[in-house]
């Protein structure tokens, strides 16, 4: 492979991984952050265009553009996922309403609001709780090892107001 060919597909790898972030970044908040990754995200696209526009006689130029931009997207997803930023809330439903996983949720340090509800079945232990994004999987599992059978939903917030998380968990206002 031509060094034109790999210069190529790595410019649209970095730009494009670039514009995911900034785009993700703008949508949770981080209006400043983004606008300054956004300098050289333009920069490296520009960098990139310019060298295809320079050599659109192959079109083996062109595919590799496109080669880049799709592993862009992957590796802009990947690093995204692994940032995990924003928060995440978590609405469980158990059977048992002995039980004790509220405390033992607020013991792992987490805010937990539950109550009594009614289930198809009889009475159901309902909790919901809000934790940092990259605390998902371990909360998940967590719950998960107390109640196997638990029913768990859980979804990105993107507004709050008041309660533990801003008290504790150091949240910005919106």
């Amino acid at each position: 492979m031509s060094t034109i060919l790999i210069t190529i597909i790595t410019i649209n790898i970095v730009y494009v991984s670039l514009f995911t972030l900034r785009v993700i970044l703008v949508i949770k908040g981080y209006r400043f952050v983004a606008s300054i990754l956004s300098m050289g995200e333009v920069f490296v696209y520009l960098m990139g265009l310019t060298i295809v526009l320079d050599n659109l006689d192959k079109p083996i130029n062109i595919a590799a553009y496109c080669i880049g931009w799709g592993m862009g997207v992957y590796i802009g997803s990947k690093i995204e996922a692994y940032l995990a930023l924003g928060y995440i809330v978590f609405d469980v439903v158990v059977d048992s309403l002995e039980f004790e996983l509220p405390q033992k949720i607020r013991e792992q340090g987490y805010g937990v609001t539950s109550w009594v509800a009614d289930g198809k079945d009889g009475k159901r232990l309902v909790m919901k709780v809000l934790a940092k994004r990259n605390c998902e999987h371990k909360l998940r599992k967590f719950v998960l090892s107390y109640a196997p059978k638990a029913f768990i939903i859980s979804y990105e917030a993107s507004q709050f107001n008041g309660g533990f998380l801003l008290k504790n968990l150091g949240v910005r206002k919106n």
